[in-house]
């Protein structure tokens, strides 16, 4: 059968932010008791006292992984690189599409730091360039299917050590800092050992500041 604490603990498991919260003890049980008490008595079918649920999830914040509050290791070779004045074109997967990205090698100048950054997917392709190179990739793709075009973004790129790719979480502890602080990823670009975040450019400082101290928390724990 059943219990209270086997429904609360599935709940909270499926719910990340949650399950932090409990982890960094800084959401109040009552409250959250109060949110999960109808689900859990729609589930039993039977009323469910206020008591045992809160009780549940303080066993349950007592026995979550410290793996969920990982850190990722960085070391001294890591450093973030900042651009701004970026664009993004999505346009369709086509028989002649590849002829077309072809053209924009010729186009970007990479020996004065301009980027390129082209990303396929099934059905559709994400390019990501510097923006005074935009009238001249629409004129490229003046025969495709342009899906959408964004403009003022900005992009960090981060050195991950070799490391640091097995860890449990990688992407997830990244991306959880910059949503516990309300800053959107636009887009999230990888190798095997760089991470590239697409962000609106009016959030690029602030998320700057918040890579940062995730590398140099990083770097400590390597040390420890």
């Amino acid at each position: 059968m059943v219990t209270v604490m086997q429904l609360v603990k599935d709940m909270v498991r499926k719910r990340p932010f949650i399950e932090e919260a409990l982890a960094r003890g800084i959401i109040n049980y009552g409250s959250l008791a109060d949110e999960l008490k109808p689900e859990i008595e729609a589930i039993l079918e039977k009323e469910v006292k206020h008591s045992a649920v809160m009780m549940a999830l303080r066993r349950t914040a007592e026995n979550i992984e410290k793996t969920k509050l990982a850190k990722v290791k960085f070391d001294k070779n890591t450093d973030i690189t900042l651009k701004s004045n970026l664009f993004e074109i999505t346009v369709q997967k086509t028989p002649t599409i590849f002829q077309q990205l072809q053209r924009l090698y010729q186009i970007v100048d990479f020996n004065q730091g301009d980027s390129l950054t082209i990303t396929q997917g099934q059905h559709e392709v994400t390019i990501i360039s510097n923006k005074k190179y935009r009238k001249r990739f629409e004129k490229v793709f003046v025969k495709e299917k342009v899906v959408k075009v964004i403009e003022n973004l900005g992009s960090l790129s981060v050195m991950i050590p070799l490391d640091a790719i097995e860890q449990y979480g990688l992407f997830y502890i990244v991306t959880r800092e910059l949503s516990w602080e309300n800053i959107n990823i636009i887009e999230l670009v990888s190798t095997l050992r760089e991470m590239t975040l697409i962000l609106d450019q009016k959030d690029v400082t602030s998320a700057y500041d918040i890579m940062q101290r995730l590398v140099v928390s990083g770097k400590e724990t390597k040390k420890s």
